[in-house]
């Protein structure tokens, strides 16, 4: 973004559907403005806390089609991990509305890469539990035409990305996904079992790597 897209740190930045604040951070520590909007209060406040010593950072109540912020006030967008919830077409008029002229929108995502057993494994258990909840929108949902025509022509880099997770940070990480069950489930008890016998028998000195590709797409828009 710094070599490519003209990012400064006088850049603002609109993180939408930012959750408890993972990119935000990294803007923020990069010395820029963040407003972190996302409409769900729960994880509004975990940003809040974990980011309360940063005074360039405000958060925002709002979303991708109602960010609630003035016209033509934000140098950058970005959506990380949340573009799947959004109503594209209302989206992309909010984002034009708020974007300042040359300002960019930034989409990105991990996908996981089966490339290793324990990865393989994980794919398994992640299908057999995801299969018996009721089915929820997801980023993998997402393919070239839907990208296509919400971007329109848009520029795109792929990157391998890596994750080293001791049993905890496993668990956490399955979790933060919209489709596993949590506590008061009935699968969900099984299906934490089933991840302790997977990490231990993949984990190495205590921790297991899992492996990502991190898609990027962005786009200058125009009407």
């Amino acid at each position: 973004m710094e070599e490519e897209l003209n990012l400064s740190r006088a850049s603002v930045v609109a993180d939408i559907g930012s959750g408890t604040g993972i990119l935000s951070k990294l803007f923020l520590e990069h010395g820029n403005h963040v407003l972190g909007v996302d409409p769900n209060e729960e994880m509004r406040k975990a940003a809040e806390e974990s980011l309360a010593t940063y005074s360039s950072f405000r958060s925002v109540n709002g979303s991708a089609e109602d960010t609630t912020l003035p016209a033509y006030t934000v140098d950058f967008i970005t959506a990380a991990q949340s573009f799947h919830w959004c109503n594209a077409t209302k989206a992309r008029k909010e984002f034009m509305r708020i974007l300042r002229p040359g300002g960019w929108v930034i989409l990105i995502w991990n996908t996981r890469v089966n490339s290793t057993p324990f990865m393989q494994a994980y794919d398994r258990l992640v299908s057999d539990y995801a299969n018996n909840e009721p089915r929820r929108v997801r980023h993998e949902d997402i393919g070239e035409e839907t990208i296509g025509k919400f971007l329109g022509k848009h520029k795109s880099r792929i990157f391998n990305n890596q994750q080293l997770l001791d049993f905890e940070g496993l668990t956490g990480r399955l979790l933060s996904s919209s489709y596993a069950p949590l506590a008061g489930n009935p699968r969900h008890s099984p299906m934490i079992g089933d991840l302790r016998r997977i990490f231990d028998t993949y984990q190495e000195n205590g921790y297991v790597h899992m492996e990502y590709r991190t898609e990027l797409y962005c786009i200058q828009l125009t009407k």
